[in-house]
């Protein structure tokens, strides 16, 4: 993107590829067609894997991690647009860091939900711009099209990431961020406005995941946390008792984490696309 601010002739290479499961060809089409015809200094590739399907995978561990590597260290490549969630990216974490090349610290990396996993380890590693973002398979939601060209006009340079105050920023689903906090991919959050969302969690595992951040050493080293939109929620055979925000603010007031009222992120197509830092 940098370079295409050098060289107006020049288009943003943008690579999809599917770190999690794998993206419907229908979906694939849509967007092309939307960024040919509103996005003309853009040049989209759906790498072929991002349509592999191996059990719940877009192809085994290896293939997504191969695809993944092959985009992220392309000299070509000016960013990487994740495909969709589901599941799945923490099982590229091991060794992907030690294999991305000095091309890979130059990109921007684009998604959300599962493919948080990636976003954070990245961020961690001081790799690339990341960017909780829409995907290209939010194109099938109802006012899809809206969604997938906020990513696009940030991609395209024609507008900026969303800021909440001044402090850096980070934005994960909070199952996926519970699940990589512990390892060795976890970014510092140190100073940080956290936003957070969440789908299809009872409030039980939505309290679950809030205990085991709060009782992390640095969750109260956070600026604040902004909360998202936690939707289709299951009901419980027993009542929590509690509604998903009032979780959050719980957990915060106990461990003295401001609440900064709400972010404008969530599984749906008003998911706002928000940089990392």
């Amino acid at each position: 993107m940098e370079r295409d601010r050098q060289n107006s002739d020049r288009k943003i290479r943008v690579t999809v590829v599917a770190p999690a499961r794998a993206l419907s060809s229908e979906a694939a089409d849509a967007v092309t067609a939307l960024a040919d015809e509103q996005y003309p200094k853009l040049h989209l590739n759906f790498d072929p894997q991002c349509f592999l399907r191996q059990g719940h995978f877009a192809g085994s561990d290896d293939k997504r991690r191969e695809a993944f590597l092959s985009a992220a260290n392309d000299p070509d490549c000016d960013a990487i647009w994740f495909a969709r969630g589901g599941y799945g990216s923490i099982r590229l974490l091991d060794g992907l860091i030690e294999q991305m090349g000095p091309r890979a610290r130059r990109k921007a990396y684009l998604g959300y939900s599962d493919t948080g996993s990636l976003l954070g380890a990245l961020y961690g590693a001081g790799i690339g711009s990341c960017l909780h973002a829409p995907m290209p398979s939010d194109i099938v939601r109802q006012n899809g099209q809206a969604a997938v060209r906020r990513a696009l006009d940030v991609i395209a340079g024609r507008t900026e990431a969303a800021k909440q105050g001044t402090a850096p920023q980070a934005a994960f689903n909070l199952t996926v961020l519970a699940a990589l906090n512990g390892t060795k991919y976890m970014p510092d959050l140190t100073g940080h406005i956290l936003h957070l969302e969440d789908i299809g969690e009872y409030h039980y595992r939505i309290d679950r995941a809030f205990a085991q951040l709060a009782t992390s050493d640095w969750f109260s080293r956070l600026a604040g946390v902004s909360l998202g939109r936690f939707s289709d929620i299951p009901e419980n055979d027993i009542d929590f008792g509690m509604e998903a925000h009032e979780i959050a603010r719980h957990w915060c007031a106990a461990t003295g984490v401001p609440v900064l009222g709400d972010s404008p992120i969530g599984h749906d197509a008003e998911n706002a696309v928000i940089a990392f830092g």
